[in-house]
């Protein structure tokens, strides 16, 4: 059967990338983006839309109008921008999630990916190799936001038979797209900054150990995980997927070793510091590497020498 996807959020950091991913598997005619803004550019035959999560009416009538068989609801607020409009960051997350389900229901949408994240997780949770079941007892409004919309998508799965597919991301690395208000968005900015001033200043301290991933492994899992059959998947909630865990000190000693010049800094008091430090270290993800044959393919080393190489050819 044909799929036609319908991805909503693909202006964001994994959106964008997300996106060109999907096309080039399913056809550029068989994935429509959308987002609240219009992209910067699209590519000839790409289908958009404008919407807004929020919007029920217009969900529904984007929804009628393509049929997709697949949805992906990637709009949400970030943690660190979720912690400056908390009721703006739940109300997003939470009902743009409740919108997209709820159609999905009435309109015979099985397939669903929703992203949780790391944030889930919070200051009582195991720290190192932190299990997919554990503690939760996250203190941002992102991971509260996070841990809610789990137990929605776990409970719409049970309850009415959707497919709804998750993974919680770690923090996102990729050079194509700025980062969108995360607390992991120093590992970013620091390769932009590495190359256009020689110097960073990290808002966390140097010996934060937080897991990361590069985007390219995070596509590559996401549309894995979607392509894996449904009667392997033990988890409905959201899967754990372990990057390559790192502190601000280790990534910038890593980009020394090609940018010899570079120097880092760090700065105090940030807010982002607090809820980085209720955050794992590292992740347990073996029931993703069970039931869909996870791999990571990229270290610190081979990610910080893509990105430099990568920013150098085209930023």
């Amino acid at each position: 059967m044909k799929e036609t996807i319908v991805l909503l959020g693909s202006n964001g950091q994994i959106g964008s990338e997300l996106g060109l991913a999907l096309r080039a598997k399913f056809g550029t005619s068989n994935v429509i983006t959308s987002d609240i803004r219009e992209p910067k550019s699209l590519g000839e035959g790409e289908i958009f839309e404008t919407i807004n999560v929020l919007d029920r009416d217009a969900l529904r009538t984007l929804f009628e109008k393509y049929k997709p068989t697949q949805v992906y609801l990637l709009a949400a607020m970030l943690s660190a921008t979720g912690e400056q409009y908390p009721l703006k960051a739940w109300d997003l997350n939470m009902n743009g999630l409740l919108n997209v389900l709820n159609l999905c229901i009435e309109l015979g949408i099985k397939k669903i990916f929703w992203p949780s994240s790391i944030a889930v997780f919070g200051p009582n949770s195991p720290t190192t190799n932190t299990p997919q079941y554990c503690v939760m007892d996250p203190n941002s409004i992102y991971g509260i936001s996070k841990l809610a919309g789990e137990r929605l998508c776990e409970y719409y799965t049970e309850k009415y038979g959707l497919d709804i597919r998750s993974i919680r991301y770690p923090g996102i690395i990729s050079w194509k797209t700025a980062p969108g208000g995360g607390t992991t968005d120093y590992a970013v900015h620091i390769f932009f900054e590495a190359l256009a001033k020689g110097a960073y200043q990290s808002f966390l301290s140097e010996n934060t150990a937080l897991p990361m991933m590069y985007m390219d492994d995070a596509v590559r899992a996401t549309i894995q995980l979607m392509d894996a059959p449904a009667e392997n998947l033990r988890i409905r909630s959201s899967y754990n997927l372990a990057g390559i865990s790192f502190t601000p000190a280790e990534i910038a000693e890593e980009i020394k070793k090609i940018l010899p010049n570079f120097e880092m800094s760090y700065s105090e008091g940030d807010p982002r510091q607090a809820i980085a430090d209720s955050w794992p270290q590292s992740i347990d993800d073996q029931y993703a590497q069970e039931d869909w044959n996870w791999k990571l393919k990229y270290d610190l080393t081979t990610m910080t020498k893509d990105m430099i190489e990568n920013l150098k050819t085209n930023i």
